[in-house]
């Protein structure tokens, strides 16, 4: 009789233990997944710039911006040039509002658009001469951690400045441009602020050169 009790409080305990677990089980499943966090480079300009006495420069179309096959998505992207330089690896929860490419060609017309006529490609606009049509194709998108500590938004794009209608254009200039800032914090959000910073310096040399060509005659 004594063995009969002792087997049943054991199978009791035993089915109490497993209750238990699929219970947890169960509480752990129904807990919601950790939501990816969405970023872009912020607002941009709050406020319309002061007119000045400096003439308006020529008008730009701004073509779609290329990118590689590695940055066609949202994914907020890393490498660690300590470890494996050639591997590029996503943060699992941060992504971008858009694609690099798409965020580049928006902050870029944003900053252009304050000293000149910014266009699409297919705005069709009648103009006394061709137009000039920048090209962007872009590289590289990514947090280069040096060091585990240690990190930097690295943005690396090519610039082909065009002259003429989309069925053909007359090469006027073209450059290669490679930008780092260093990242506060050795995570996704350092990373982002990097790469906004990095972004909004490249476009900077972007507009900078872009007068350069203008000033040296190099559009008829």
């Amino acid at each position: 009789m004594k063995c009969i009790a002792t087997k049943a409080y054991f199978t009791g305990a035993r089915a109490l233990i497993c209750l238990s677990v699929l219970i947890l089980g169960g509480c752990t499943a129904l807990q919601p997944k950790p939501r990816a966090t969405v970023y872009d480079f912020g607002p941009g300009p709050v406020a319309t710039v002061a007119s000045t006495r400096m003439a308006p420069l020529p008008t730009l179309v701004l073509a779609d911006t290329e990118a590689s096959a590695a940055l066609d998505s949202t994914a907020v992207l890393y490498r660690l040039a300590y470890s494996d330089a050639q591997q590029l690896r996503p943060y699992a929860l941060a992504r971008w509002s858009m694609t690099p490419a798409q965020l580049l060609r928006q902050r870029l017309r944003e900053q252009l658009g304050q000293r000149r006529a910014v266009l699409n490609a297919a705005q069709g606009v009648v103009a006394d001469k061709p137009a000039m049509v920048l090209h962007l194709e872009l590289d590289e998108f990514s947090q280069l951690f040096e060091t585990a500590q240690q990190s930097s938004g690295l943005v690396r794009l090519r610039a082909t400045l065009g002259q003429g209608g989309q069925g053909s254009q007359r090469l006027v200039a073209q450059r290669s441009f490679i930008v780092q800032r260093p990242a506060a914090s050795a995570d996704a959000e350092g990373g982002v602020r990097a790469l906004a910073a990095a972004t909004d310096a490249v476009i900077a040399e972007i507009a900078q050169w872009l007068q350069q060509v203008e000033g040296a005659g190099g559009m008829p």
